[in-house]
């Protein structure tokens, strides 16, 4: 989950959560109280009552002033009587007033202690009170609800009873309501907010330990594990480039190691291939210093040999040169219009001398026009030709070799094809053999020889023209090598 969506989430909840929560509550405190209340005060409760206590007060002691009012209309001397006066305040009490009896303008009887003198200025005469409507307030600082019921005695006199309850009058059952109200929000905003925060803790917190315990792998040089990321968040985003950075720093770790094998394995063949060469020059050597070449065609037959096998070390410390320049990218490239025709049968007849030599029937045949055009480097691609004869010269295992040089219309390009007639290459293999130091001949014997890096120069070579290349090949047969370049082509204006 994306980080802002989840504060989203936190934000709403902390408002809603508690806002429901508390309703709930309220709905159910309430309805307690209102039970409690209901019993206490022998009233039925409405939702219209809910918010005063003094309307609460008012309904339990309506019950009183019809008793009192009955008392007037029946018994009226009966309100003389101190004993009865007394057993109604009690009554009163227990609901948070009092009772107020007045004779001929005077108090009669008080069922409080406080001053009332405020008080009795307001309370209104003999007559003048309204018990219909049941009560209403007086009062200027200290403001109470009314309860008045009028008496008019047997001698004559009149007098009123007054049931006073202060307008600042709280029942312990709603004072309870405040506070369990107070106390169940208190907490209802603290495990909300509580639970928020551990929800946004834990979604934050998991993946940063992830990150970190992943870090700290890294950091010890452990690249052996996965960052599984969870969701699909800002962190969990963070977490993929993080795993995507590890699988990027293994990669470069592996091929690291790769290449360090590669260069060991480089400076094996090269000190191998060298050894060869330059142990056969020092016999050479040895042998025209110890006088051995005694006759002008032995001193020839040597120097001769001394000048083949400078010339191999030559061509080894020349393609560990050319190779660092792969490695780099760094090949000199020159680019020109080269007439393939033309340029072909040059490569042929001077690799024809060569091959003469060793005793290889060379053949050349070219099937495209004469006026085709390549775009190309053509020393670089006379290192593909050389290259690709030199390997096939190493692994010609027949008294007659035989190597066919093959020029191709195929189209848009020109293909090259140099097939032998050498030991061939296996299935297996044949994937590889354009791979940097991969060799067929693991025992490297010296008669064969190589750095293993022939082919791969070819590949990068062919590649960067623009070109594709590849190998058949038939164990025993031989192996034909095919590239194919691009023709050049002309746009009109």
């Amino acid at each position: 989950m994306k980080l802002k969506t989840r504060l989203t989430i936190a934000f709403c909840a902390v408002i809603l959560v508690p806002i429901v929560l508390c309703g709930a509550a309220m709905f159910g405190f309430s309805q307690y109280q209102i039970k409690a209340i209901e019993r206490t005060y022998d009233i039925d409760f409405s939702i219209d009552t809910f918010s005063s206590s003094v309307q609460i007060i008012s309904q339990s002691t309506e019950k009183v002033r019809e008793e009192l009012q009955e008392k007037a209309d029946t018994d009226p001397d009966g309100f003389l009587n101190f004993s009865y006066l007394q057993s109604i305040n009690d009554e009163l009490s227990d609901k948070y007033s009092y009772l107020l009896i007045r004779k001929d303008g005077e108090i009669y009887y008080q069922g409080t202690s406080d001053d009332l003198t405020a008080l009795l200025d307001d309370l209104p005469n003999y007559g003048e009170g309204d018990s219909s409507e049941g009560s209403f307030y007086v009062g200027k600082d200290v403001r109470s609800l009314i309860k008045q019921v009028d008496i008019a005695f047997t001698d004559g006199s009149t007098g009123s009873a007054f049931i006073i309850t202060s307008a600042s009058a709280v029942i312990p059952e709603m004072r309870m309501l405040i506070v369990e109200m107070l106390i169940a929000i208190v907490l209802i905003l603290f495990f909300t907010a509580a639970l928020m925060a551990v929800w946004i803790y834990t979604g934050i917190n998991r993946p940063l330990n992830k990150l970190k315990e992943a870090t700290n792998r890294i950091k010890e040089g452990d690249l052996d594990f996965t960052l599984e990321p969870e969701g699909d968040g800002e962190i969990s985003n963070l977490c993929r480039d993080f795993e995507s950075m590890r699988q990027r720093l293994k990669e470069s770790e592996e091929e690291k190691e790769k290449y360090d094998k590669e260069n060991r394995e480089l400076i094996s063949n090269i000190s191998h291939d060298l050894k060869t060469p330059i142990t056969t020059v020092k016999g050479y050597v040895e042998g025209i210093m110890d006088g051995v070449a005694d006759t002008p065609e032995k001193m020839d037959r040597y120097i001769k040999t001394i000048y083949n096998k400078a010339n191999d070390m030559d061509r080894l410390i020349n393609e560990l040169t050319f190779y660092s320049k792969i490695d780099t990218n760094r090949i000199p490239y020159t680019f020109n219009k080269i007439n393939v025709a033309e340029y072909f049968e040059d490569c042929a007849e001077e690799v024809c001398l060569d091959l003469e030599e060793r005793g290889i029937t060379f053949t050349y045949e070219n099937k495209v026009d004469r006026n085709t055009v390549i775009i190309a480097d053509a020393e670089q691609m006379k290192r593909v030709i050389n290259n690709i004869i030199g390997n096939s010269v190493k692994y010609i295992d027949k008294p007659k070799g035989k190597i066919e040089l093959r020029i191709k219309d195929a189209g848009d390009f020109i293909q090259v094809e140099l097939e032998d007639n050498g030991k061939g290459i296996a299935a297996k293999d044949l994937p590889s053999i354009f791979d940097r130091f991969y060799r067929t001949d693991a025992s490297r014997n010296s008669a064969q020889g190589g750095s293993g890096i022939g082919l791969s120069i070819v590949r990068k070579i062919i590649e960067d023209h623009g070109g594709k290349i590849w190998a058949s090949s038939k164990l025993g047969r031989g192996t034909t090598m095919c590239f194919v370049i691009r023709k050049y082509q002309e746009v009109p204006a």
